[in-house]
């Protein structure tokens, strides 16, 4: 038995039926590299075979009884690989469009939570005999660093691997099986203790979080150089409100050695490249629909605070951001120099309100508190009625930089794709994989009905960065 950390715990006290707070991948994959005939039951069985490696595949979650605490994971002792591997099949020759709205099609729907949290599907009728994947994972099982992990245990780094299964052994941290779990008593006299030694240190959190937030609010005061964005002051744009429980999804792609040559010449960071791509595709998005803010967005940035140490740990290990995207500026290079400080200056801020702030946070609430807020918000639809906590979720995830391959498959393309939240009904996530940045979009359709519009924003926007780069340079 292994009890989640209350920042694992919060993506399952979040999650209604409009909001799905699991993470997704859609992947395209080539099987002419495979050492054998492609067939679905091949990468089934591969996947099965690297499953005892990844140990959130194995684990149900088991809730505490009158959620005194946060839930456990037990050890599925009834886990079928065919619950959880499915096939699909484009009329084909299917397009990158018709991957997107299939895999959207499955994002929209919420995990079992009878069944350990995760499921893939291997769509077949790709064009050029490609074959893609679907791959969902609730966020309550990782974060974008152990999406990587996950990535490694799946996929080989030759086509012709000759790693077979590993041991049939348990790890060390397994936890107990489904039958053999811990009765009902147990599991509420240890969360008893738990709760206890968490609040216990309530006081001191209390002092810290205060120090913290005075810390910053005495730095921007001091300070004429750009903030850190400020959350619920957001400007309202389309893609804020109530979500509903359809989804969106769009794919782009950027050349990984353009994007570095942006941030050579300016002498920004790839985040900041890939943080004022996405501003000036929004801008073009808004200028579109005639509704583009007189001031710069805000963004909510996952930010890993993951050490080496707890490599293979799994879960979450996050810190949050928030930082000002310049797409009211017309300039191309005032909007990436403009973005870049925004961000800078985000991430002093972040580091001023400590690392493990959100996480110790999130120990100690209240379960039913939180999930009763997160009710009352959705059911009454407050986010339409309520300033923006932020306009748009933006994720960086480095991913691998050489290709890897799932039963001989390689792969191509990655989109990756966080939760849509609450009052903000959109979500990008970059991860960049050998020499390309694959750019996921995901949406709340009601809120975004036209996300592929939003998507083709992104290559010109970023042509224009490049153009202003070999200017400078």
């Amino acid at each position: 038995m292994t009890r989640l950390s209350g920042l694992d715990a919060s993506f399952l006290y979040m999650e209604t039926p409009t909001m799905h707070t699991h993470v997704c991948l859609a992947a395209v994959l080539d099987p002419s590299t495979m050492s054998e005939p492609y067939s679905f039951e091949v990468i089934r069985r591969q996947v099965e075979s690297r499953v005892p490696l990844i140990p959130p595949f194995r684990r149900i979650v088991r809730d505490v009884p009158f959620q005194i605490h946060h839930p456990v994971w037990i050890e599925d002792s009834h886990f079928a690989i065919e619950r959880h591997v499915h096939e699909a099949e484009l009329p084909g020759p299917g397009s990158r469009e018709q991957f997107a709205h299939l895999a959207a099609a499955i994002a929209s729907v919420p995990l079992d939570r009878s069944r350990p949290l995760w499921d893939m599907t291997v769509v077949e009728g790709l064009a050029d005999e490609r074959i893609g994947l679907v791959i969902k994972v609730h966020h309550s099982a990782m974060d974008g660093s152990a999406g990587i992990e996950i990535l490694y245990a799946l996929f080989d780094l030759e086509p012709d691997s000759t790693q077979g299964p590993p041991p049939a052994t348990e790890p060390a941290d397994a936890a107990e099986p489904a039958d053999g779990g811990p009765s009902d008593l147990a599991l509420v006299l240890q969360a008893v203790g738990d709760r206890l030694r968490a609040n216990a240190s309530m006081a001191g959190l209390i002092r810290r979080t205060g120090d913290a937030i005075t810390g910053v609010i005495r730095s921007r005061s001091s300070s004429e150089g750009p903030s850190g964005g400020t959350p619920l002051a957001a400007p309202q744009t389309p893609f804020n409100g109530s979500i509903g429980p359809e989804r969106s999804m769009a794919f782009t792609q950027l050349s990984l050695s353009d994007v570095k040559e942006v941030k050579s010449a300016f002498g920004v960071t790839v985040n900041d490249v890939v943080l004022a791509t996405c501003a000036r595709a929004l801008r073009g998005y808004l200028l579109d629909h005639g509704c583009l803010p007189e001031g710069p967005l805000l963004a909510s940035c996952p930010v890993s605070i993951r050490t080496e140490d707890q490599t293979g740990a799994f879960g979450n290990r996050v810190s949050v951001m928030f930082s000002q995207l310049h797409s009211e500026l017309d300039d191309p290079a005032e909007s990436l120099r403009s973005t870049a400080a925004a961000a800078g200056a985000a991430k002093t801020e972040q580091r001023q309100l400590g690392a493990s702030m959100l996480g110790d946070w999130a120990e100690v609430a209240d379960p039913r508190s939180l999930t009763f807020a997160t009710d009352v918000l959705t059911r009454f639809k407050l986010a339409d009625r309520m300033p923006p906590v932020h306009n748009v979720v933006v994720s960086n995830v480095p991913g691998p930089g050489f290709p890897v391959y799932l039963a001989g498959a390689k792969l191509e393309q990655a989109y990756p794709m966080g939760p849509v939240l609450e009052g903000a009904g959109l979500n990008i996530t970059v991860l960049s994989y050998c020499d390309s940045v694959d750019v996921g979009f995901i949406a709340a359709t009601n809120l975004v009905p036209d996300l592929e519009d939003l998507a083709a924003q992104v290559r010109p926007a970023f042509a224009e960065l490049l153009e202003a780069a070999r200017t400078v340079s």
